[in-house]
């Protein structure tokens, strides 16, 4: 399915909110695979915060705190700081956090520990 970006985002942070954060990843992988690409970091590292929660959420916190770095640092280099309004920089700061929380521990509360992409977004 084709969203746009703003559809994207939205769709993704219900997702997250509702502590779905494996759906939220298959949203934004849609993105990269069907927008430009151009675009293929953004939502390919937005994809990899979201299925990294999803498994520091299931109790794989070492394959979590991972994918939450990798994600990290593909948005932190991402040229522009708020593309649609996201803030990459709030997100890359929360995942690097997240991950060394998480890392070698316990499972985290999904929807808990949800990320807020946007911080216009209800």
């Amino acid at each position: 399915m084709s969203r746009t970006p703003a559809q994207t985002v939205r769709e993704a942070q219900r997702l997250l909110d509702a502590g779905m954060p494996f759906h939220a990843h298959e949203v934004f992988e849609d993105a990269w695979k069907s927008g430009p690409a151009g675009e293929r970091d953004l939502w390919q590292g937005l994809a990899q915060l979201a299925v990294g929660l999803t498994h520091a959420a299931r109790g794989n916190a070492t394959g979590g705190a991972r994918l939450l770095r990798r994600g990290a640092e593909r948005i932190a280099g991402w040229p522009e700081a708020r593309p649609y309004g996201i803030d990459l920089r709030g997100l890359a700061s929360w995942a690097r956090e997240l991950a060394e929380r998480v890392d070698g521990e316990a499972a985290v509360d999904a929807a808990a520990e949800a990320p807020r992409l946007r911080g216009d977004l209800p």
